[in-house]
């Protein structure tokens, strides 16, 4: 069982995890580079925690050029087999108001520049994506949210951009009509990519604006992201502690989903035509399965 509860991704506007005991910052390497952040390491309710800002200190990295890859493999090689993301993210429906927050059940994948998986190269996998959020982590954190004084809503589908650009008012509108609920920067590749680990993945999605559809509200600016994440913040901190207490009852992570054995029939590549130097760099991943 891993030392730690979980692991937290914090995006814009959540750069740290106030309320920390015996913290610790780390320095990892790992076969792809160096993450995005130091991982700070800490203590609540006597759960260890770890947390990684995902567009590094002082918020340096695009979406595109986050090392997402290197983010991933730092958390699982800490032995977490738990992350929650928090995202801000554009509505793109009416009743998905600025404030809100969502726990997105599905995306569409618009990016276009990003590595998507830790594979290839000789070693080829499939994994199924079909549902890219571990539900059961997901419905945890629904609980966690519980009592909050802002309105939380339980299932979405959120589109990934490239950024670092905010939608035209044609690709918004557009969205809208593919039936699509948010509009991201950042859950692609980082959820499949946790998939690829083995990894329970959710995402608490803070919605800051309207994107640029919305006839009588204001066109998405950096300033309303900040400024309504402002006010999430404390949201976030305060359900990610509950989190930790819940997964400490009795009843704690039951498992109903397969996120932790995602690889195990994933492989098409004959294990005798593996690229011996890919199975050596991904034995953090794959000793399981191949030895």
């Amino acid at each position: 069982m891993t030392e730690y509860a979980f692991g937290i991704i914090g995006g814009s506007g959540l750069y740290g995890f106030e309320g920390f005991e015996n913290v610790e910052t780390l320095e990892i390497e790992t076969p792809f580079g160096k993450p995005s952040s130091p991982i700070v390491t800490g203590s609540i309710h006597g759960k260890k925690l770890a947390f990684l800002a995902r567009h590094g200190i002082g918020h340096v990295y695009s979406p595109t050029e986050v090392n997402y890859r290197a983010n991933i493999w730092a958390f699982k090689l800490l032995g977490i087999d738990k992350i929650i993301s928090v995202s801000a993210v554009g509505s793109l429906r009416e009743d998905y108001a600025p404030g809100d927050i969502i726990i997105p059940d599905q995306i569409f994948d618009f990016t276009k520049d990003r590595e998507r998986s830790f594979f290839g190269n000789g070693m080829v996998v499939h994994v199924s994506s079909a549902d890219p959020f571990c539900p059961v982590l997901s419905k945890l954190l629904l609980k966690a949210l519980e009592g909050e004084d802002t309105k939380i809503h339980d299932s979405g589908t959120m589109v990934t951009i490239e950024g670092p650009r905010f939608s035209t008012r044609g690709e918004s509108n557009t969205f809208r009509k593919l039936g699509f609920s948010l509009v991201g920067m950042t859950a692609c590749p980082e959820a499949f990519l946790a998939r690829e680990a083995e990894i329970h993945y959710a995402t608490m999605a803070h919605v800051t604006d309207y994107d640029s559809w919305h006839e009588t509200e204001e066109a998405v600016t950096v300033d309303m992201v900040i400024n309504t994440l402002k006010k999430n913040t404390a949201i976030a901190q305060r359900s990610l502690v509950r989190l930790v207490d819940l997964l400490s009852t009795e009843e704690g992570f039951s498992k109903e989903c397969a996120c932790d054995e995602a690889l195990k029939y994933a492989f098409i590549t004959n294990p005798g035509y593996m690229d011996t130097a890919m199975k050596e760099k991904l034995t953090l991943l794959t000793g399981k399965y191949l030895g």
